[in-house]
């Protein structure tokens, strides 16, 4: 495993996230953790050399930080790194999530604290709110080691942000779709030119990256037959300066391996690499038209009960498919369906990727 070094501690460039652990029953979204593969996924990452472990306050309802807290136990509390988040979103209360999140991970405190998810909506509130002062007074008596926050905010936000507070470090999603489609490139600029150090989350957009049509996937087998495609995305992230974590949500231990496999490589990419990662990402933007990451940040509101990523996803496969894909809308486990969103916009806010929803939703509910 690679280490990159953090002030006085060295982290593995390879984190655990955990937003997307393995369920009880895969095809359902509200499915509980599947605690025996969940704990098995931890034991090997820890065996791996992995020390930096991802969840929040709201990932899978509190299920995520409970269960990357029983895992954990077993293991010297000092030999790895917690990193969770406060959510604005979910309640203003951040001293009882704090002392919440405490419980949850069986630990009296916690090395990388986040406000989560900077946007356009809540930025005030996390500026003027309190909740910087509180987890401020936290790290002043050893219960948080290092400040920071996540963003999905619009740049001008972001470095808005970036001097309000003297941050430790910040988490943006970052991968090379977003690099040259995003607003990735530019969110780097600003933090590396204010020296913070970077999280990265998404490297693989969700796991859009992992697989992509048979033209890009070409392109680099060519180039490098014995990567995987993930690890291109994996790479493509690693070699840029001031990263010092990349997470990955997996939910395998066949994801563990190749990432673990990936993250004690030293070779990163040639010129000749990138030159051909750029023309796959030519070749791969022709089928992306709702750049949905599956987050479910917008279910959770949804007065409907709609499975809006499913439904996300769906779409894209019509638009490169036809209406061949259609057929898939029969197997989609949801409670709403396209037609039954009412337009109310409710999952707007909460869409880091400001997709408008209930256009395209709109648009299905036609298809369909």
């Amino acid at each position: 495993m690679i280490y990159n070094s953090f002030r006085d501690i060295e982290l593995s460039s390879l984190g655990l996230g955990n937003m997307r652990l393995p369920k009880l029953n895969p095809d359902d979204p509200d499915s509980k953790i599947d605690r025996h593969k969940a704990h098995e996924l931890m034991a090997r990452a820890m065996e791996a050399g992995i020390n930096y472990y991802d969840t929040a306050y709201v990932y899978g309802d509190g299920d995520s930080e409970l269960c990357l807290g029983e895992g954990m136990k077993q293991f010297d509390r000092s030999s790895f790194h917690y990193a969770t988040k406060f959510n604005i979103r979910a309640t203003t209360d951040y001293e009882m999530v704090f002392e919440t999140q405490l419980k949850r991970l069986q630990t009296d405190y916690i090395d990388f604290y986040l406000l989560h998810c900077l946007q356009t909506d809540n930025i005030e509130g996390y500026m003027h709110g309190g909740a910087i002062e509180y987890f401020e007074k936290q790290r002043e008596k050893g219960r948080i080691r290092y400040l920071g926050f996540s963003t999905h905010a619009p740049t001008d936000l972001l470095e808005r942000f970036v001097n309000h507070h003297n941050w430790d470090f910040a988490q943006i999603q970052l991968n090379w779709f977003d690099w040259h489609y995003g607003k990735a490139r530019e969110e780097y600029r600003i933090l590396t030119e204010h020296n913070i150090p970077i999280i990265v989350m998404e490297p693989v957009r969700g796991g859009k990256l992992a697989s992509l049509n048979e033209k890009a996937e070409a392109i680099l087998r060519k180039v490098r037959p014995d990567w995987s495609i993930p690890s291109w995305a994996m790479r493509f992230v690693r070699s840029l300066p001031g990263i010092k974590v990349v997470l990955s949500g997996m939910n395998s231990l066949e994801q563990l391996e190749d990432n673990v496999n990936t993250f004690s490589d030293p070779l990163t990419l040639t010129d000749s690499d990138r030159e051909a990662l750029d023309e796959a990402c030519r070749a791969y933007a022709s089928e992306i038209f709702v750049p949905c990451t599956a987050c479910r940040y917008c279910t959770k509101t949804c007065p409907s009960h709609i499975e809006i990523p499913a439904y996300m996803k769906l779409y894209n496969d019509y638009k490169v498919r036809g209406n061949n894909a259609l057929k898939q809308a029969g197997s989609i486990v949801s409670a709403g369906t396209p037609a039954d969103c009412i337009g109310c916009g409710t999952c707007m806010p909460h869409c880091p990727q400001d997709i408008k929803i209930p256009q395209i939703l709109a648009e299905l509910s036609k298809l369909l």
